[in-house]
C-alpha cells in the first residue's frame, strides 16, 4: 500500500489487524521512503536511511518501544540530511497512524522519564488525533558526528503531524548532546509503548468521552 497524504478513516487499511501492521511508501523529487511498522513487535529493526545517527535513534525506538520497523530510504543527502530526516518522520508517522487505526482499546496516554548518564528526559504523549509538539530540548552542540542536532526537532515535528499525536518533551538535565538526544528517543519509545498497549477493561471502546479520536 502506498500513500502520500495524511491517512483518514476513509483510506484506513491495516495490513494485519491482529498485529497492527502497516506499510507506507512516499516518493518525492527529494526522497524515496518505504516504511513497514508492526506496533506489536519484538524490537526487530531493519533501517537504512543513509543517515547513521538517525538509524541509531530508530534502533532505540524499536528496542525500547518493541516496534518492528523496516525503513528503507534514499534521499538527496549530498545536499544535506534535512529532507531525508524529515521525510522519514513523515512516512513513519503515516504508517503509525494507519497501524493504530481508530485507536480502539489503547491506553492512549503514555509517559516516561529516561536517564542516560548525566542526561534526564521526560516525555508525555497522547494519541489524541490532534497533532501538537512542545519541544524543550537544549542541545549544546550543533552536531553529533555529522548529524545536525537541529534535525531532532524536525524529525519529531514530522512524526507528530502525521501520526496525529500530542507530544511533550522536557529536558530535566544533560550536557552531552548525544546523551540528550538518545535519552529523548528512549523516553519517547517507552511512552509510546505504554500508550499503544491495549487496556483489557475497554478493549472494544475508543478511549475518549467523545467516542471518537
Amino acid at each position: 500500500m502506498s500513500i502520500s497524504t495524511i491517512p483518514t478513516q476513509d483510506n484506513l487499511q491495516v495490513v494485519n489487524p491482529y498485529e497492527r501492521t502497516a506499510s507506507v511508501s512516499r516518493t518525492t523529487k527529494e526522497t524515496d521512503i518505504n516504511v513497514t511498522v508492526n506496533l506489536d513487535g519484538t524490537g526487530k529493526c531493519n533501517v537504512n536511511t543513509g543517515i547513521p545517527f538517525l538509524d541509531h535513534m530508530l534502533h532505540q525506538l524499536c528496542s525500547h518501544g518493541l516496534l518492528d520497523l523496516d525503513i528503507q530510504a534514499t534521499g538527496d543527502i549530498e545536499i544535506d540530511d534535512h529532507h531525508t530526516n524529515e521525510d522519514v518522520g513523515i512516512t513513519l508517522g503515516q504508517a503509525m497512524a494507519l497501524a493504530v487505526g481508530n485507536r480502539k482499546g489503547i491506553n492512549r496516554f503514555g509517559h516516561f522519564i529516561a536517564p542516560l548518564d548525566e542526561s534526564l528526559i521526560q516525555v508525555a504523549l497522547d494519541f489524541s488525533g490532534r497533532p501538537h509538539l512542545s519541544y524543550g530540548l537544549d542541545i549544546p552542540t550543533q552536531r553529533v558526528g555529522n548529524y545536525d542536532t537541529q534535525l531532532v526537532r524536525e524529525f519529531f515535528v514530522a512524526l507528530v503531524n502525521h501520526s496525529q499525536i500530542t507530544l511533550h518533551i522536557r529536558q530535566l538535565d544533560g550536557i552531552n548532546s548525544h546523551h540528550i538526544i538518545e535519552a529523548t528517543f528512549k523516553a519517547f519509545a517507552r511512552a509510546m509503548r505504554m500508550a499503544l498497549e491495549i487496556d483489557p477493561r475497554r478493549i472494544h471502546e475508543i478511549p475518549s468521552s467523545k467516542g471518537v479520536l
